[in-house]
């Protein structure tokens, strides 16, 4: 069924935003191979260029997340001049110690203080960063972990993580975050470092109150249940960031929603619920790799799924729902979880954007426009990688 999205869900609506990842928009790939495409950016410039235009058709993706050293550059002033002019803002910088040699075997876990000292440094330098482009969070993920029982001292690396946390912590300043993702697995595969929510919450808890955990929605076990993953940490206070994407089997990084727009749905349900929503400390981001699809309008679908999502979300009424828990009324309950996710919000949205001076179809917008034939002319050789390369 069809129906009307409320002023106050329109309202509520207009605020929403989601970050976009730099790197979404360069070269990626599989295990085995990265596949160049017409129009990748040949510097970091270019990416925030492509960013703005997802931003220009949607109204939806204001802030662009940055990737270091993926988008290193001379001086941040000029990029974040750069973002400004084209109506976007530079957001999360995400740092990076999984690309090295010397992390073979851990960056803030190793035995090697030399090592330690070296991934904590990468850190400092993306807080300066973050100086520079008057970011709030820096995003950190690690790679670190072993294979084999018995191969690492599992507990002396958590310690370890600590000691190196707190130093990096203690460089934040003002509003500075730290935000920490988990992942079940991979690349290592016996053991994870921060595997799961309450390994992230546990190390972030020690540090205090601007520490938080970021969950990306693809770092789970098979039939994990995320919203309530969601709900817990929106109730400790500690939700930071949301990493959207999607997955079949493993950390896929496919377009959000495409595999189970239900879980998406659900997840948004705990987020409006527990008041996540529109929260300035709940940071809403997309992370995601463009393997075979075009890069930009693989960006467009995605903060689309995300704001199709939400405004189901919004329709659910709470107050039935309340009720019919409260009674036992099982079916009924669900019933209602189901009226409000069948429910068909494109034509309420298309006709709101309409309104707005958006295109009322953002996707054939794009499709129309000479934007992509532009880049595809002007970036002969462009190669800026993202994960994968």
């Amino acid at each position: 069924m069809s129906t009307q999205l409320t002023p106050e869900i329109l309202s509520t609506l207009e605020q929403q935003a989601v970050e976009v990842p730099s790197w979404a928009y360069g070269n990626s790939g599989t295990r085995f191979k990265v596949f160049g495409t017409p129009g990748t950016p040949r510097d970091p410039f270019e990416k925030i260029a492509d960013a703005a235009e997802v931003n220009r058709l949607t109204g939806l993706a204001p802030r662009v997340a940055l990737h270091i050293p993926w988008d290193l550059v001379d001086d941040f002033s000029v990029l974040r001049r750069h973002a400004e002019d084209l109506g976007v803002e530079l957001g999360t910088v995400n740092s990076n110690t999984f690309q090295d040699d010397d992390y073979k075997f851990g960056a803030l876990t190793h035995e090697d203080a030399a090592i330690r000292r070296k991934a904590i440094d990468h850190h400092l330098k993306c807080i300066d960063v973050m100086d520079q482009t008057a970011s709030r969070d820096l995003k950190i993920w690690l790679a670190e972990g072993s294979n084999y029982p018995g191969q690492a001292d599992m507990r002396g690396r958590q310690d370890r993580l600590q000691e190196s946390l707190q130093e990096i912590y203690a460089r934040l300043s003002g509003d500075q975050r730290l935000v920490l993702e988990y992942k079940f697995f991979e690349p290592s595969f016996y053991h994870t470092d921060v595997p799961d929510w309450g390994t992230s919450y546990a190390q972030v808890a020690s540090l205090g109150e601007r520490a938080m955990v970021c969950l990306d929605t693809g770092h789970h076990a098979p039939g994990t249940n995320i919203e309530f993953i969601v709900m817990q940490l929106l109730r400790l206070g500690k939700l930071g960031s949301f990493d959207f994407n999607s997955r079949f089997y493993a950390d896929d990084d496919l377009i959000v929603g495409a595999a189970d727009p239900f879980q998406l749905f659900r997840i948004l349900v705990e987020v409006v619920r527990g008041g996540g929503l529109n929260n300035p400390d709940v940071s809403f981001m997309l992370d995601q790799c463009h393997n075979v699809e075009e890069k930009i309008p693989g960006q467009i679908r995605s903060v689309l799924n995300v704001q199709e999502m939400t405004a189901r979300a919004l329709l659910l009424d709470r107050d039935a729902l309340g009720e019919a828990q409260r009674s036992g009324d099982v079916l009924g309950a669900n019933g209602i979880m189901m009226d409000a996710f069948y429910t068909d919000v494109r034509p309420a949205l298309a006709e709101w954007r309409e309104s707005r001076g958006l295109p009322a179809d953002p996707m054939a917008a794009y499709a129309k426009s000479d934007y992509q034939a532009t880049i595809n002319a002007a970036r002969v050789g462009g190669a800026q990688a993202s994960w994968g390369a």
